[in-house]
């Protein structure tokens, strides 16, 4: 008898988790992928600690492969209902934060959505972290980059007042 572990991702079973997780955190890439930075945005003034607009690609490229796989690590190591549920609020408030900012241009709306998905984040590592630790891990990086947008955020909804 084989067990999941011995075959490739765990088997027929562990492939497709993993691909749904990929599926839904690239959806969510997608989601705010369809709101960029434009006239409006370019027009605020923003903090001083403001990036460059090149900068948000790659960074976010990287952090949803680890959303991904800290969805799948946490599913696999039967972490919890909880840990899976907030990490899925997580995803969708991810996803909605772009089409608020930038398609609605709602910075003050924005700053309520990503503060909610800071303590979402927050939630899922401490969740997480008994069963599926390594997924606690990769949302470390999610939480400080948020963190940091959040800093952002705050900045121009204060400059912008």
């Amino acid at each position: 008898m084989t067990t999941d572990t011995a075959r490739p991702f765990g088997g027929p079973s562990m492939a497709l988790g993993a691909t749904v997780f990929l599926g839904l955190t690239m959806a969510a890439a997608f989601m705010g992928s369809q709101f960029m930075p434009g006239e409006w945005y370019e027009s605020l003034a923003k903090p001083s600690w403001t990036p460059p607009n090149w900068v948000f690609g790659p960074v976010w490229g990287l952090l949803y492969i680890m959303i991904a796989a800290a969805g799948f690590i946490a599913w696999r190591q039967r972490a919890g209902g909880w840990s899976l549920l907030l990490w899925g609020i997580a995803l969708v408030l991810n996803g909605i934060w772009s089409p608020v900012f930038f398609g609605a241009e709602q910075p003050m709306a924005a700053l309520i959505i990503i503060s909610l998905l800071w303590i979402a984040i927050l939630l899922f590592i401490i969740a997480a972290r008994r069963r599926a630790w390594v997924a606690s891990l990769l949302f470390l990086p999610y939480l400080l980059w948020v963190s940091y947008a959040l800093s952002l955020n705050a900045g121009i909804v204060t400059v912008n007042s």
